[in-house]
C-alpha cells in the first residue's frame, strides 16, 4: 500500500469485529514499524500496555466512558509517555548514549554534555518534562496507527477516560502519563463507515503573524 493510500484510508473506526483477532506477529510488526518514529535525542520515552484479556478490557471500559469499542476491539493499547525518560540513570537513557557512542554520533567524553543537554531541554521544569514525554510519544502513537493501517488493521484513538483511574487500576508507575488509548482490530462486515470528517485546507493551516 502506498503511503498516501495509508494516510487517506486510515480512519478512527467506531466498530470492531470482536471475533477477529490481531495476530501476535501483526502486533509485533505494527509496534516495530512505529518504533521508527523520531524522538528528541532518540530517547524514545514511550511504552505500551497491551490488553487482550476480556476481563482487563472490561476493567478499562468502566474507566473509559463505557465505550463499547474498548471491550469489542481484540486489542487495546494503553499508550504511556515517560516523564522521566530524559534522566541520568534511566535504563533507556543509558542505553541510548552507549548506542550513540557505538555508532560514532557521540564520544564517551561527551556524556556529561549529553546529560546536561537532556536536563536543560526536558527536565528544567515539570512542564518541560510533560511536554517532552507527550510530544515524542505523540509521534509514536501516530506512527502506530499508520503502521496498523498499512497492515490492514483499523484503529481508534481515545481521549475519553479517567486518567488517574486508569493509572490506579492498572498499577502504572507515576512517572507515566497516558496520552491516549488505542483500540486496534478489524472493521466488521455489515457495518458502514461514516463519511470522512472535514480537514483544514493548506490555506487554513499555513499562517503568518
Amino acid at each position: 500500500m502506498e503511503f498516501k493510500d495509508v494516510v487517506n484510508s486510515r480512519r478512527a473506526v467506531n466498530f470492531f469485529d470482536p471475533d477477529k483477532t490481531v495476530s501476535d506477529d501483526s502486533l509485533r510488526e505494527m509496534v516495530e514499524l512505529a518504533a521508527k518514529a523520531p524522538s528528541s535525542f532518540n530517547l524514545q520515552p514511550w511504552s505500551l500496555m497491551v490488553l487482550k484479556n476480556s476481563s482487563d478490557k472490561l476493567r478499562l471500559r468502566k474507566l473509559a466512558w463505557d465505550q463499547p469499542r474498548v471491550s469489542e476491539a481484540p486489542i487495546i493499547l494503553i499508550v504511556l509517555a515517560d516523564r522521566n525518560g530524559w534522566k541520568e540513570g534511566h535504563p533507556f537513557v543509558e542505553k541510548n548514549f552507549k548506542e550513540m557512542v557505538k555508532t560514532g554520533s557521540m564520544k564517551d567524553e561527551q556524556r556529561q554534555w549529553f546529560l546536561d543537554a537532556c536536563k536543560n531541554l526536558y527536565g528544567a521544569s515539570k512542564e518541560k518534562a510533560q511536554a517532552f514525554a507527550l510530544k515524542n510519544t505523540g509521534f509514536f502513537a501516530m506512527a502506530l496507527m499508520l503502521a496498523a493501517k498499512s497492515l490492514g488493521i483499523d484503529t481508534h484513538p481515545m481521549d475519553g477516560f479517567d486518567h488517574d483511574g486508569v493509572i490506579k487500576e492498572f498499577n502504572i508507575p507515576e512517572n507515566y502519563w497516558i496520552p491516549a488509548l488505542i483500540a486496534a482490530g478489524y472493521f466488521p462486515n455489515g457495518k458502514t463507515l461514516l463519511p470522512p470528517k472535514w480537514r483544514k485546507t493548506f490555506e487554513e493551516i499555513v499562517v503568518k503573524f
